[in-house]
Protein backbone atom coordinates (compact mmCIF):
# COMPACT_ATOMS: atom_id res chain seq x y z
CA UNK A 1 0.00 0.00 0.00
CA UNK A 2 1.43 3.52 -0.95
CA UNK A 3 -0.04 7.23 0.73
CA UNK A 4 0.23 9.88 -1.27
CA UNK A 5 0.37 13.14 1.18
CA UNK A 6 -0.32 15.94 -0.56
CA UNK A 7 0.61 19.52 0.89
CA UNK A 8 -1.38 22.40 -0.18
CA UNK A 9 -0.70 26.58 -0.21
CA UNK A 10 -4.20 27.66 -0.37
CA UNK A 11 -6.36 30.80 -0.26
CA UNK A 12 -7.07 31.34 3.22
CA UNK A 13 -10.29 33.39 1.49
CA UNK A 14 -11.61 30.48 -0.64
CA UNK A 15 -11.61 27.89 2.22
CA UNK A 16 -15.59 27.09 1.03
CA UNK A 17 -14.05 26.71 -2.62
CA UNK A 18 -11.52 24.18 -1.31
CA UNK A 19 -13.86 21.91 0.69
CA UNK A 20 -15.84 21.52 -2.63
CA UNK A 21 -12.93 20.67 -4.23
CA UNK A 22 -12.32 18.20 -1.67
CA UNK A 23 -15.20 16.50 -1.51
CA UNK A 24 -15.60 15.68 -5.18
CA UNK A 25 -12.02 14.38 -5.23
CA UNK A 26 -12.98 12.17 -2.16
CA UNK A 27 -15.46 10.43 -4.32
CA UNK A 28 -13.20 10.69 -7.38
CA UNK A 29 -10.34 8.77 -5.50
CA UNK A 30 -13.15 5.88 -3.82
CA UNK A 31 -14.66 5.49 -7.28
CA UNK A 32 -11.46 4.77 -8.32
CA UNK A 33 -9.97 1.90 -6.16
CA UNK A 34 -8.39 4.21 -3.54
CA UNK A 35 -9.22 4.99 -0.03
CA UNK A 36 -9.38 8.69 0.61
CA UNK A 37 -8.52 9.87 4.82
CA UNK A 38 -9.87 13.36 4.04
CA UNK A 39 -8.88 16.39 4.03
CA UNK A 40 -7.38 18.34 6.34
CA UNK A 41 -8.01 22.25 6.99
CA UNK A 42 -6.69 24.96 8.74
CA UNK A 43 -7.98 25.39 12.58
CA UNK A 44 -5.26 26.82 14.61
CA UNK A 45 -1.86 28.86 13.25
CA UNK A 46 -1.53 28.91 9.71
CA UNK A 47 -4.33 29.58 7.78
CA UNK A 48 -3.12 28.88 4.25
CA UNK A 49 -2.31 25.26 4.76
CA UNK A 50 -4.28 22.09 4.58
CA UNK A 51 -3.66 18.55 3.62
CA UNK A 52 -5.04 15.56 1.83
CA UNK A 53 -4.16 11.88 2.07
CA UNK A 54 -5.50 8.93 0.17
CA UNK A 55 -3.87 5.58 -0.50
CA UNK A 56 -3.72 3.04 -2.96
CA UNK A 57 -2.94 -0.53 -3.26
CA UNK A 58 0.27 0.35 -5.01
CA UNK A 59 1.98 2.44 -7.08
CA UNK A 60 0.38 0.80 -10.12
CA UNK A 61 -3.17 0.98 -9.29
CA UNK A 62 -2.33 4.77 -8.23
CA UNK A 63 -0.79 5.60 -12.16
CA UNK A 64 -4.09 3.88 -13.26
CA UNK A 65 -6.09 6.09 -11.59
CA UNK A 66 -3.87 8.82 -12.33
CA UNK A 67 -4.56 8.27 -16.15
CA UNK A 68 -7.90 9.65 -16.10
CA UNK A 69 -6.37 12.92 -15.27
CA UNK A 70 -7.34 15.34 -18.27
CA UNK A 71 -9.33 12.92 -20.27
CA UNK A 72 -12.64 12.04 -17.53
CA UNK A 73 -14.64 14.52 -17.52
CA UNK A 74 -15.81 14.07 -13.70
CA UNK A 75 -12.02 14.82 -12.88
CA UNK A 76 -12.12 17.56 -15.24
CA UNK A 77 -14.90 18.97 -13.27
CA UNK A 78 -13.17 18.53 -9.95
CA UNK A 79 -10.13 20.31 -11.29
CA UNK A 80 -12.35 23.48 -12.95
CA UNK A 81 -13.62 24.42 -9.12
CA UNK A 82 -9.62 24.73 -8.22
CA UNK A 83 -9.22 26.61 -11.55
CA UNK A 84 -11.80 28.66 -11.58
CA UNK A 85 -11.84 29.71 -7.62
CA UNK A 86 -8.28 30.02 -7.06
CA UNK A 87 -8.55 27.68 -3.87
CA UNK A 88 -5.06 25.99 -4.31
CA UNK A 89 -2.02 28.75 -4.44
CA UNK A 90 0.66 25.62 -4.97
CA UNK A 91 0.73 22.09 -4.06
CA UNK A 92 3.18 19.20 -3.51
CA UNK A 93 2.63 15.32 -3.73
CA UNK A 94 4.61 13.00 -1.40
CA UNK A 95 4.54 9.02 -1.26
CA UNK A 96 4.63 7.34 2.08
CA UNK A 97 4.36 3.99 2.78
CA UNK A 98 1.98 3.43 6.20
CA UNK A 99 2.10 1.28 9.43
CA UNK A 100 -1.09 0.91 10.56
CA UNK A 101 -2.18 -1.02 13.46
CA UNK A 102 -3.71 -3.82 11.86
CA UNK A 103 0.25 -4.37 10.34
CA UNK A 104 1.01 -5.01 14.45
CA UNK A 105 2.43 -8.66 15.27
CA UNK A 106 2.78 -10.63 18.36
CA UNK A 107 6.00 -8.92 18.83
CA UNK A 108 4.75 -5.39 18.82
CA UNK A 109 2.15 -6.30 21.25
CA UNK A 110 4.59 -7.71 23.90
Amino acid sequence: MITCVVSYVVDPTQLAAFERFGRRWMVLVAKHGGVHHGYFLPSEGANDRALALFSFESLAAYERYRARFGVDPEFAAADRIRDESGCVVRYERTFMRPVLPTDLTDEDQA
